[in-house]
C-alpha cells in the first residue's frame, strides 16, 4: 500500500480496507449461525438421551489422524499402568 502520508489511506486502500471489513463481518454473522446450529443439535442430542459430554469427545476423537490417536492411547495406557490405574 502507497501512501502520501502514513495516517491517510488512498481511495483505493480504503475500498479495499471496507471489502475486508464486511466480509469478516459476513463470516462472523455465519459463524455465529453455525454456532447456534450445533448447539441445537446438541439439545437435540441431549433430548434424546445421548450424552453431549461424551458426543464432544467423539467428534474430537474423529478429527484426529488415527495413528496420532492410537500412539497417545498407547502411551495414556503405559502411564495409568505405570499408577497402577488400568
Amino acid at each position: 500500500m502507497t501512501t502520501a502520508s502514513p495516517d491517510i489511506l488512498t481511495a483505493t486502500a480504503q475500498g479495499r480496507l471496507r471489502t475486508i471489513v464486511e466480509r469478516l463481518e459476513r463470516l462472523d454473522e455465519d459463524r455465529e449461525a453455525i454456532l447456534g446450529d450445533i448447539k441445537e443439535v446438541f439439545a437435540e442430542a441431549k433430548g434424546e438421551g445421548y450424552d453431549v459430554k461424551t458426543l464432544r469427545k467423539v467428534l474430537k476423537v474423529r478429527k484426529q489422524d488415527r495413528a496420532k490417536r492410537q500412539e497417545e492411547e498407547a502411551i495414556l495406557d503405559l502411564y495409568l499402568s505405570a499408577l497402577g490405574e488400568v
